[in-house]
């Protein structure tokens, strides 16, 4: 296997974690935050948190779409 696919598995692989994690802690914090009493804001601190990390990974993911697009 080539360098370049080698780093698009990587960058695969790492975009797959961070979503899992950032949908596991959205979930979380919601959660405790319901249960704790936090006030709203920190709910939407995390809601933008979390769009933030999806957004990250969606680009990252698309970005090496193209490049496998492009390599065929």
């Amino acid at each position: 296997m080539t360098d370049n696919s080698e780093s698009l598995k990587a960058q695969t692989r790492l975009a797959s974690i961070v979503i899992i994690v950032t949908m596991l802690g959205w979930m979380a914090v919601s959660f405790l935050g319901g249960k704790m009493g936090l006030p709203v804001r920190y709910a939407f601190l995390a809601d933008l948190a979390a769009m933030a990390a999806f957004l990250w990974a969606l680009i990252v993911l698309f970005r090496v779409w193209r490049q496998r697009q492009q390599g065929e």
